[in-house]
């Protein structure tokens, strides 16, 4: 069985920590039980490594997010990349095209697909292992995950299975763990009084984890016409409809199975939810009032941040804006913030970080753009050109390997170097580096680059075969 996890996502419901670059999954908030905070997307990594499933999963994503994927994940991640930010139908279909064309898998491959980031006991994973099985066995064409519902929300969509698991017991003993139950209908979001009777029902919450076989999607996909090899469905990427998998393929679907899950599942998509399983309530500089009851303090800036007398809050704080929210009201923030655009202030990469510290945009059209960048030890900013703009750079913090006009030299804290447009240049930090950058020109945009050389051992191959040349 292979997995394939999708990130995605806005970022709004969690602003201003996340951004169109760092969405919910990527902030690392959460306690690992060590003091260690881990973003939701290494939580999940860590589980499926616990159950043997890590090596066996994709994760499919944007291109804005795959830096951000390596980041947190390593480099021996494997990514499928979308050529653009949709639902999750074409982002399953061009998944499973990629493990068809591109991997050669077999068309009796099953295929579980989940999302990124739930919030969920490791037992959980036991039972997505449990997905080929229960696939196999039944004969359906999609085997789903349901949730026992512990409260009647209006937030979820419900998956009301026939009256009796195929054997005939109730799902929700442990002798029956692994029974599944055939699916009658579905229900999205309904208010609170249906929810009830539909729990009473025996519905469960939808947990947008699918399985099927690789030969099932192949073939749904082939008899609507659609590329069957990945390059060219990338190409016509947008011929799919922007549409979830749920309305496109599942409520299309007639042999449908639930496996039951009665462990704990949270979606931590507010920040309500999501400062319930934060292990401190200050992160960053902060206090709070001993009267000041229940409020939570997130701040990445580095000026502090003070709550007092106000019970039942949360504050957030980042380089991209600053919230000052009741718990009750936090998940109204992605409606709030629905008309705000911004260029993200804060990016993680796959060497480590940068924040914006200052933008300006001068009548002659000049603009001025200063960040403050870390590299972590032993990674690189790849060897690279930019032609409508200079940089400086300041080093403030640390040391590292300079590769600039053809050769390598060492650089430290208080080293300024100069970088004119055109000039092929790249760094790698020796220990920890943190830099000044301050770019100018007419036109600062990140689509302005040329990489040269994707790793570091291919700049020092290639620059002491140049100065080999030179000593000849």
């Amino acid at each position: 069985m292979k997995l394939v996890l999708l990130s995605g996502g806005s970022g709004k419901r969690l602003w201003p920590l996340s951004n169109d670059s760092r969405s919910k999954q990527f902030l690392r908030l959460l306690d690992r039980g060590d003091g260690v905070l881990e973003s939701m997307v290494q939580r999940v990594w860590r589980q499926l490594k616990n159950v043997g499933l890590a090596e066996f999963a994709y994760v499919a994503t944007g291109k804005v997010q795959r830096e951000m994927i390596r980041s947190h994940l390593g480099e021996e991640v494997s990514i499928i990349v979308e050529p653009e930010r949709r639902d999750t139908f074409p982002a399953i279909a061009l998944a499973s095209v990629y493990l068809y064309s591109i991997e050669r898998m077999s068309s009796d491959e099953t295929v579980a697909v989940l999302p990124v980031d739930p919030y969920v006991e490791e037992s959980f994973f036991l039972q997505v292992k449990r997905l080929d099985p229960v696939l196999r066995r039944s004969g359906a064409d999609l085997a789903l995950i349901g949730i026992r519902p512990l409260f009647p929300s209006e937030k979820y969509g419900y998956i009301v299975p026939f009256g009796k698991s195929l054997e005939g017991r109730n799902p929700f003993t442990v002798e029956s763990a692994s029974d599944y139950f055939s699916v009658s209908h579905f229900r999205e979001k309904p208010k609170a009084e249906e929810a009830q009777k539909l729990i009473d029902a025996g519905a469960l919450w939808n947990a947008g984890v699918f399985a099927f076989t690789l030969g099932t999607m192949i073939r749904w996909l082939a008899e609507r016409s659609y590329p069957l090899q990945y390059e060219e469905l990338v190409k016509q990427y947008e011929r799919l409809p922007n549409i979830s998998f749920d309305y496109e393929v599942v409520e299309k679907t007639d042999r449908i199975v639930v496996l039951p899950y009665e462990g704990a599942w949270k979606d931590l998509g507010t920040w309500n939810t999501l400062t319930e399983e934060m292990g401190s309530p200050i992160l960053g500089k902060g206090v709070i009032s001993e009267d000041s009851k229940n409020s939570r303090i997130v701040n990445e800036l580095d000026l502090p941040v003070a709550v007092l007398g106000v019970s039942d809050v949360v504050v957030a704080a980042s380089p991209d804006g600053i919230l000052v929210t009741s718990k009750e009201a936090s998940p109204r923030v992605k409606e709030l913030m629905k008309d705000h655009v911004q260029m993200p202030m804060y990016e993680e990469r796959r060497w480590g970080w940068y924040r914006i510290l200052d933008y300006t945009h001068f009548e002659d059209g000049q603009e001025v753009l200063t960040k403050r960048i870390a590299i972590h030890e032993g990674k690189y900013i790849t060897y690279q050109i930019h032609f409508k703009r200079s940089e400086t750079w300041t080093v403030i913090r640390g040391e590292g390997e300079l590769a600039m006009e053809g050769e390598i030299r060492t650089v430290q804290a208080g080293e300024v170097i100069q970088i004119p447009p055109g000039t092929p240049h790249g760094i790698r930090a020796l220990t920890e580096m943190e830099l000044i950058e301050v770019q100018q020109g007419k036109e600062l945009i990140e689509e302005d680059i040329m990489r040269i050389y994707s790793t570091w051992d291919e700049v020092v191959q290639a620059l002491v075969k140049d100065e080999s040349k030179q000593v000849e």
